[in-house]
This record gives structure tokens, C-alpha cells and sequence, in this order.
């Protein structure tokens, strides 16, 4: 498991840091991360339904920021639990680019033993880096 829950961090609040050799595996890794904040077991989740999100921003920490946060509206918009099937990030002139594949089913209770709900994304302690082994990012979710 390539991310870490952080203790202390914030009290009303969960932190957590994520990393991966890879941009993208780091990306993955975070979204586990704060789906498995909502889920006790992401391998109850089946991938029935897909959707496909393309996201842009100037900066790589707030393209995770805008993916972290797009999971957890479509937690609540459509009440879908989602993780990645294919993800791509490009640097381009005007910033970064996220096309990604996300494959996931609608909550069951009977199904998904809930943890906590994640209400969104803090930039409190927001950060996503370039380490000697790849990438890490540490993130607070609001719950």
C-alpha cells in the first residue's frame, strides 16, 4: 500500500500522504487513499460502470486537487464509488493535462462497509513533490 494515514495532523479532519515512482501512480495511489477513506474494503467495489474525466490546471498539485475533488463529488452527485482504470498525465505550454478512466459501482451499504464521508479537499497542508524515488503528495480531507 503506497500511502500512509497521517495522525495528528488536523483534528476534524484526515491526512494522509501517498506516493508512486510515477506521476501517475501517485495519482492512483491518492485516489485509493481517499476512497478508502469513505470504504473499509476497495475490493468490494466492482467496476461496473466507467467514466472518463479530462482535467487541465496550470499546476500539478492543483490537477490532484481537482481529481481528488471530482471523486468526491461524484460520491455525492451520484453516489459512485470509483477507482482508476487508466490515467495519463501530460505537461503541455499551458500546464498539465489528466485523462483518466475511472471504473467503479453506485454505494451499497450491504455491500461497501463505510467508514467516514469525505465532504472535500482541504489545501491545508496541500503538496505534491518530486522526491528522489518518483513522487509524493500529502493531503487533508474535510469529513
Amino acid at each position: 500500500m503506497p500511502y500512509r494515514f497521517l495522525e495528528k495532523v488536523a483534528t476534524a479532519d484526515v491526512a494522509f500522504e501517498a506516493w508512486g515512482s510515477t506521476i501517475e501512480e501517485m495519482f492512483v495511489e491518492a485516489a485509493e487513499a481517499t476512497l478508502n477513506v469513505m470504504v473499509a474494503d476497495l475490493s468490494a467495489i466492482s467496476r461496473r460502470e466507467k467514466i472518463t474525466l479530462v482535467l487541465e490546471n496550470d499546476s500539478i498539485e492543483m490537477l490532484l486537487f481537482d481529481f481528488l475533488g471530482e471523486l468526491v463529488y461524484l460520491k455525492d452527485a451520484q453516489r459512485l464509488l470509483l477507482l482508476v482504470e487508466n490515467i495519463s498525465v501530460k505537461k503541455d505550454v499551458g500546464g498539465y493535462e489528466l485523462a483518466v478512466t475511472l471504473a467503479g459501482e453506485k454505494i451499497n451499504p450491504k455491500r461497501h462497509p463505510l467508514n467516514v464521508d469525505v465532504k472535500g479537499v482541504t489545501l491545508h497542508l496541500f503538496e505534491v513533490a518530486k522526491t528522489a524515488s518518483g513522487w509524493q503528495a500529502t493531503v487533508v480531507l474535510d469529513i
